[in-house]
């Protein structure tokens, strides 16, 4: 049987998200990444804001845009 596998080619935003993920193990729900002309908008939502402050650490370390706005949400 021939299978034929259709993937997409992963944006770099959707690599980041990945890394990030993996990082910090599930800890932001949601996580996105938006890429502007001027930096990256972080997104999603956290149980705590350890979490979330982890979250733009990482950020910073992985990627080479300034972050605008860590705009994820502490529920």
């Amino acid at each position: 049987m021939n299978v034929e596998i259709l993937s997409t080619p992963l944006t770099n935003e959707d690599r980041l998200e990945s890394l990030l993920q993996r990082r910090l193990g599930g800890r932001i729900r949601n996580l996105r990444i938006v890429h502007l002309p001027a930096g990256l908008v972080i997104q999603g939502r956290a149980a705590t804001y350890h979490a979330k402050q982890l979250a733009q650490h990482a950020v910073m370390e992985l990627a080479d845009l300034p972050i605008l706005a860590n705009d994820i949400e502490v529920q």
